[in-house]
Order: structure tokens, then C-alpha cells, then sequence
């Protein structure tokens, strides 16, 4: 029996927050979810460390009785990491994130955990909370002082205890080694999905949607339908018997990225209402009183009237578009090059008919002397306000390298 993963990441920036703190990965060895923290210049940063650190480990090199180790060897590097970045970062002070891991070598799982986000084990139709939450509140009820009922509802539900990076000291990770089997549905998230939904209609949704993929949509757009008001992120994995497989097809092999250190990480969320939608409202016509004898620029406004609303709509986005080109020409950023650490003016986005960046300067640093997380970091990446800034993190790379 050859066991496999079959799998699906999604994640939202919701409908409250400005940016993805999040990060997920999905493969077919590795599930990881990060939701990180340390406000708006930061959380990113860390949960987008912890996934790098971990993504390396999705692959057939280790063994049961290693993949332990490993797990808890990338823990410790990603911890390092995120402590260092604070270090040589005063305004990254608190960065941190927290980690729920799963590394499957046969048909053992080695998890790793820390922090609130969550790992969930449906089989055979019942569902179980595999992970402790490391929050004050989840102390409270573990220590009788309030029930778990309360704990959904408790001011302070979001405070951790834990997390990874939060301190320059080895911090607590849950490690524990599972058994798993073909028909066995694991699902991990983020706080922002299991904070908003029922734990009954998780259980019914991971129940009854069969296809990974549809029910990590199904999942978030859940979380969206209740307000949303943290970040949703959650991986679906199904654990399946490839050489049972029917049809001689097995999972998909393609690792998945989502969120903060997902190249779309700004992509905004699925819920809010579109501004097409605001637009054929304002533009629906009012029906004219035909009771009233019309003057002659009433009787000219409704033939010019439908293409006012589109002429003022145009010309609000091309003064929209040229003032966001305009200030996109004022930012700057850390990419690539041919290979090497490169600094650009603009920002990295393509977008049809315009030049959003130009190179400033390529330097001697290549691209493959830096770490796996910080290629990824580049690759996707890193923006500066100012061109002082830009340089200020080139210099850091070449220290790293």
C-alpha cells in the first residue's frame, strides 16, 4: 500500500483586514499552515519565513524514523530566522507567527505545532481537534475557570501563549507522531476560519463536500458568509491509497502556496462586492414624471443620460490609473535579475500596455548564495518607499550570504 496526499490550499485576506498575514502550503509530503503576527509590517514576514523553512522538507528524501527530526530541525531554523529578522529590525518587534505542520514518510505523520492554528482528523465521519490551542483563553478552560462555550465568545480569545519567534529562547512545539490511513480527511486553519465557524458545520462540511478543492472554497466562503474579520486560511488533504487507485491516477504532485507567501498575496478577497456591481446601481435610470410637460433640457437628458454616468466613470479611472502610476514611480523593491539581487523602480506587478518597473541596479549578489526562504522572499519580491531603503536590504542579504 502506497499512501499519497490529495490536497488543496486556500486562503482570503477577509473582509476587515488590509492585508494576508497568513501563509499555507500544500504537497504531496507536507501540510503547513502560519498565521503570523506583528502587525501589518510584519506577520507576513514571519509566516512567510516559518512555510519557507518548512517547504523544503516536502520530498521523498526522509524516512519515517527521520522525518521527526527534520520537522523539528526547520521548526527551530524558521524560529532562529523570524528572532533575527526582529533583531536587526526594531520595527519588527513581536514578530512571530504560529505553526501547525504535518510531514507524512509512509504512513506516519509527524506534526508540529504551536500556537491557535488548528489541525482537524475526520475518519470514519467523525470529527476530532487534533491540536491544543496555546491561548490564554484555552488555559482558562483547561484549568476550569470558564467553559469552552465561553471561550468562543471570551474578549481575550485571541491572546497566545505561544508562538514561534516571539523570543529569543527555544520555544515549546507540540511534536507527536500519528499513524494515519487511506479514508482519512485532515484539515488545518487558521483562527480566522475556525474562530467564525461552528465546529458542527466544519464537521458537516469536511463531511459532505468531496472533492478537496471544492471544500476549502466551500470552507472559506463559510468564513466570508460570517464577516470575516481575521484572515481564512485552510489546507483540505485526503489521505488515499495510490496503489488502489482505479483508474491508475494518482494525486496531484504540484505543491500549492497561498497567501502571504504566495506570489498573489495581494489579491483581494472573494467576498466584498464588486465595483461593477456599485456602478450599474448608480447608473440605473429613474423613471420621468409623465404628468409634467417637459422643458427642452428635459427632454435632451435622456438621450445624453446613459453615456454621462460611463464618460464620468472613464474618466475617474484614467485619473485614477495615472494617479496610481504616478505614485507607483515613488516606490521601490529587491528582485532578480538574470540571476542576481537586482533593484527596481516601481513594483513587481504586470500589467497590459504599462511599464510598472525599470531596473536601477543589478548587484554582484546572485540569487542561489542566499537561503531557499530568502530566494522566495526575492523572487516574490521585497518592497521599499524609498531607494535608501531598497539598499539598506541588499546590504542585509549580502551580511546573510
Amino acid at each position: 500500500m502506497f499512501l499519497g496526499f490529495h490536497f488543496a490550499a486556500r486562503s482570503d485576506v477577509g473582509l476587515i483586514r488590509s492585508n494576508n498575514q497568513d501563509s499555507a502550503f500544500a504537497g504531496a509530503h507536507l501540510l503547513v499552515v502560519a498565521d503570523g503576527m506583528g502587525g501589518a509590517a510584519g506577520g507576513d514576514i514571519a509566516s512567510s519565513i516559518a512555510v519557507g523553512r518548512l517547504a523544503a522538507l516536502d520530498g521523498e528524501s526522509h524516512g519515517p524514523d527521520e522525518a521527526l527530526d527534520e520537522l523539528k530541525r526547520a521548526i527551530a531554523d524558521a524560529h532562529t530566522d523570524i528572532v533575527g529578522r526582529a533583531q536587526n529590525d526594531p520595527e519588527l518587534s513581536g514578530l512571530g507567527t504560529t505553526v501547525t505542520a504535518l510531514l507524512r514518510a509512509g504512513s506516519t505523520l509527524s506534526m508540529a505545532h504551536i500556537g491557535d492554528s488548528r489541525a482537524y482528523l475526520l475518519r470514519d465521519g467523525g470529527l476530532d481537534q487534533v491540536t491544543t490551542d496555546h491561548s490564554f483563553v484555552q488555559h482558562l478552560v483547561d484549568t476550569g475557570r470558564i467553559s469552552a462555550a465561553d471561550a468562543e465568545h471570551h474578549p481575550k480569545r485571541s491572546m497566545l501563549l505561544r508562538v514561534l519567534g516571539d523570543v529569543d529562547a527555544d520555544v515549546p512545539v507540540d511534536i507527536s507522531v500519528r499513524e494515519t490511513r487511506p479514508g482519512d480527511r485532515w484539515m488545518l486553519c487558521s483562527d480566522g476560519l475556525s474562530g467564525v465557524v461552528s465546529r458542527d458545520t466544519l464537521h458537516s462540511t469536511l463531511k459532505e463536500v468531496e472533492d478537496p478543492g471544492d471544500c476549502a472554497d466551500a470552507l472559506v466562503a463559510l468564513a466570508l458568509a460570517a464577516g470575516a474579520p481575521d484572515n481564512v486560511t485552510c489546507v483540505v488533504a485526503d489521505v488515499v491509497d495510490i496503489d488502489a487507485d482505479p483508474d491508475g491516477v494518482g494525486p496531484s504532485t504540484h505543491s500549492q502556496i497561498v497567501g502571504a507567501a504566495a506570489r498573489d498575496r495581494h489579491r483581494p478577497s472573494a467576498g466584498g462586492n464588486s465595483a461593477a456591481a456599485k456602478a450599474a446601481r448608480l447608473s440605473t435610470p429613474t423613471e420621468a414624471d409623465e404628468e409634467e410637460q417637459p422643458s427642452g433640457w428635459e427632454r435632451v437628458w435622456p438621450k445624453i443620460r446613459p453615456w454621462v454616468l460611463p464618460l464620468v466613470a472613464l474618466l475617474v479611472v484614467i485619473g485614477g490609473a495615472w494617479g496610481a502610476y504616478r505614485w507607483t514611480q515613488t516606490q521601490y523593491y529587491v528582485g532578480t535579475s538574470d540571476g542576481y539581487v537586482a533593484v527596481f523602480r516601481g513594483i513587481p506587478e504586470e500589467l497590459p500596455l504599462v511599464t510598472t518597473h525599470t531596473l536601477v541596479e543589478r548587484t554582484d549578489l546572485r540569487l542561489l548564495d542566499l537561503p531557499v526562504y530568502q530566494q522566495q522572499r526575492i523572487e516574490a519580491a521585497i518592497r521599499s518607499g524609498s531607494l535608501d531603503g531598497a539598499r539598506d536590504v541588499v546590504s542585509a542579504l549580502e551580511d546573510e550570504a
